[in-house]
């Protein structure tokens, strides 16, 4: 079944919890047990409705103050796909869990509160949006109900987000905006008679309409390799085949592929995936292939087809998400881990903090942490890296800090 992975951006009490509790809930994804805890929670409560914000804040924490802390991964299925959704908080001081919950997302939904408007933390859940790539956008304007369903203040949210949107460098972009009650269930899964001005689909329709093949990157195909297999058997005894993740465009049998960084050549022979044989797999498969000569390949290593080789380099470019309460300064020193290689990195600059109200960039010697930079990287050993808009698997990175072992920052190569 079809997967899609979605992350949520909304400010301290715009209803996105409430809106993923109701999904869960339409979609008959809360366990019985889950759904009597709420009813008892919203009884103690004093409410005369569902608490289904109580669906998603799983911390102590955040049922307490009614905000979402942590990163959480939410899983349900309809007939026609299953959701992972990563619940991220939108606090200023939580961007590091955003970039981290929106790095692997396919879409997003961005809940705006229609008492409220387009505000300053909507510019910077918008700037993750377009600084990660993400392509599919939902913009729920939520609590329509308290602004007595007005057609009017709906269009004026819409044209104040168009204004933003035309701030950004990043044009490939389907937005979608979409009223909604999430309380009350209005344009979730079923049609408000409400608003019987808007005529678009609810939240959950356009979900589903959303097709795989609207993700898929025209870009060069990359297969990091990350282990080797040589089965200890009779019957496999010269058996050689290397496991990873395509990324960018398709690979198939017959291709011919360099090695990367020996530059050796050879032709693909066989692709598996567990006990079955495929002619082609597409971007985004874990697959094993096999190669028609016998070569040195090693954990690392990346095959790509032959005439597509990507630049090779000592020195990046990248914009810096930092994610460490030690701040990241020029001469500092981490293992900068791409894909399955680890090579030591010394910062050489910080080119400036990155306004994430599309503000432009302001000088800096020093990242905090949950600010964003524009940074210059020396590699101790040269890697063969795309431009992260070309080729999201391969134009990414991370830092790890040598002493503590811990994740520093997260990069993307400009």
């Amino acid at each position: 079944m079809e997967v899609l992975k979605i992350a949520t951006a909304g400010s301290v009490d715009d209803g996105k919890s409430t809106l993923i509790g109701r999904l869960l809930y339409d979609t008959r994804s809360l366990t019985s047990d889950k759904l009597e805890s709420i009813e008892v929670s919203s009884r103690k409560k004093g409410l005369d409705y569902l608490d289904f914000s109580l669906a998603t804040d799983g911390l102590v924490a955040e049922r307490e103050q009614g905000i979402t802390i942590d990163v959480a991964h939410i899983y349900f299925s309809t007939r026609k796909k299953s959701y992972i959704i990563a619940d991220t908080p939108g606090h200023v001081e939580y961007t590091r869990n955003m970039v981290t919950g929106a790095s692997t997302s396919q879409a997003s939904i961005i809940l705006i509160d229609a008492r409220k408007g387009v505000i300053e933390q909507t510019y910077r859940h918008f700037f993750i949006n377009n600084l990660l790539r993400v392509k599919e956008v939902v913009v729920a304007v939520n609590k329509m109900d308290l602004v007595n369903y007005s057609e009017d203040v709906f269009n004026e949210i819409v044209a104040d987000f168009q204004e933003l949107r035309s701030r950004s460098e990043f044009k490939d972009q389907n937005i979608t905006f979409i009223p909604v009650s999430a309380l009350w269930g209005e344009n979730i899964a079923e049609k408000s008679s409400a608003m019987s001005w808007y005529e678009g689909d609810t939240v959950l329709e356009h979900l589903e309409a959303i097709k795989a093949e609207d993700f898929e990157e025209e870009s060069q195909a990359r297969f990091a390799v990350q282990t080797v297999i040589r089965p200890k058997t009779d019957e496999y005894h010269d058996y050689r085949g290397y496991a990873g993740k395509i990324s960018g465009s398709s690979l198939k049998v017959g291709d011919e592929v360099t090695v990367l960084p020996s530059l050796t050549t050879s032709t693909i022979k066989d692709i598996h995936f567990f006990d079955e044989s495929f002619e082609e797999a597409p971007a985004g498969s874990s697959v094993t292939i096999s190669l028609a000569d016998d070569i040195n390949v090693a954990r690392g290593d990346m095959l790509v087809k032959s005439g597509e080789v990507p630049q090779q380099t000592k020195l990046l470019d990248a914009t810096v998400c930092w994610m460490d309460n030690k701040a990241l300064l020029p001469g500092n020193k981490y293992v900068l881990q791409h894909n399955t290689n680890g090579i030591l990195a010394k910062i050489d600059r910080i080119e400036g903090h990155v306004e994430t109200n599309f503000g432009g960039v302001t000088q800096t010697d020093s990242l905090r942490l949950n600010e964003i930079g524009k940074v210059s990287i020396k590699l101790s050993k040269p890697i063969f890296a795309d431009n992260f808009e070309k080729n999201k698997a391969n134009g990414r990175f991370i830092l790890v800090d040598t002493q503590t072992n811990t994740t520093a920052g997260v990069g993307f190569i400009r």
